[in-house]
């Protein structure tokens, strides 16, 4: 995956004069987690750009660029710090369209960083916070699952004249996965039906989506299990996740953000409003409880959902 999200940079930098990258350490360090190597040498500092570290300067500098004509990627290195430019992108980049009366576009891309509990990264660095930015009007929240996916959808979120808002997570960034050659694109809001079954639709982002998938594996022949990745939340592919529900009757969302007014307590609502009368039970959600993410790793394990959390919640179905 860090090397589809770096040919997607790569791209769109070589595409497009008007895009350019910016972030703490994304020049000649190539980022923290080696993400943006090469691409300082290929474009140089004026399109490469390092920063101090200041969330609030690189988002706001950002969102005023995009007012401008240029097409910004803002690299935020740890989801935990877009706490320090929440205004710039609640206030300021996600209501700038409405407050000139739709005569301004602000194609800002935030890149940023979640997860992470299996790196031990603690409380400050291991939040998965794209849940908060579904809270604000304007933006939009794309979810990098899988190295195909990431390429795709980060090509049409920087080409987007919306905010986006791009969640990478820190443990998928050594995961493989086939990725053509040639340039493409995957358009924001299409779901992805990862794998087909008959017994039960599990709607899974990120890292759970894999857990997902290898659980279906494992569970063929004894339960047939319907893998679907959002890849977006908002704007949110109803009609897929519905159809599925529809047709399997038991449905498991399945995020690592948290439960109380999260991701996917909210698909897991829209779902059961639009399928109510075809659903066996009602959906199920797994998430993380109203607590931070532990250092100690015997106590991120109990906290952060897994594999076993969702075989457990489909075992526990009922007329299954």
């Amino acid at each position: 995956m860090r090397d589809a999200v770096n040919d997607a940079l790569h791209e769109e930098l070589s595409r497009d004069e008007s895009a350019y990258l910016i972030g703490e350490d994304v020049g000649e360090a190539g980022g923290s987690f080696g993400v943006t190597r090469g691409l300082h040498d290929e474009f140089g500092s004026r399109r490469v750009i390092d920063t101090p570290i200041s969330e609030a300067a690189i988002v706001g500098s950002s969102a005023g660029a995009g007012l401008i004509g240029s097409r910004p990627i803002a690299e935020i290195m740890y989801a935990d710090f877009m706490g320090l430019a929440a205004d710039q992108v609640m206030n300021q980049a996600g209501l700038f369209k409405y407050m000139f009366g739709g005569d301004v576009t602000v194609p800002l891309t935030v890149r940023t960083v979640n997860g992470g509990a299996g790196f031990n990264a603690a409380a400050q660095h291991s939040k998965s916070l794209h849940g908060l930015f579904m809270h604000m009007p304007g933006i939009r929240v794309v979810l990098a699952s899988t190295p195909y996916d990431a390429k795709g959808l980060l090509k049409s979120s920087i080409r987007s004249d919306d905010p986006v808002l791009f969640f990478e997570h820190m443990e998928l960034y050594n995961r493989e996965g086939e990725v053509p050659e040639e340039s493409y694109t995957i358009p924001l809001g299409e779901a992805a039906v990862e794998r087909e079954g008959d017994d039960v639709t599990v709607i899974a982002t990120q890292l759970m989506l894999h857990h997902a998938l290898a659980l279906a594996d494992s569970l063929e022949g004894e339960i047939s299990l319907e893998v679907i990745s959002p890849r977006t939340l908002k704007p949110l592919d109803c009609e897929t996740l519905v159809e599925s529900a529809k047709k399997t009757g038991r449905v498991v969302v399945a995020d690592e953000s948290v439960i109380q007014n999260g991701p996917a307590s909210y698909i897991a609502g829209r779902v059961e409003s639009a399928a109510f009368y075809h659903l066996e039970a009602p959906v199920e959600v797994i998430g993380v409880d109203d607590t931070p993410i532990p250092f100690s790793p015997a106590l991120a394990d109990a906290v952060v959902p897994g594999a076993d959390d969702i075989e457990e919640t489909i075992r526990s179905l009922p007329r299954l």
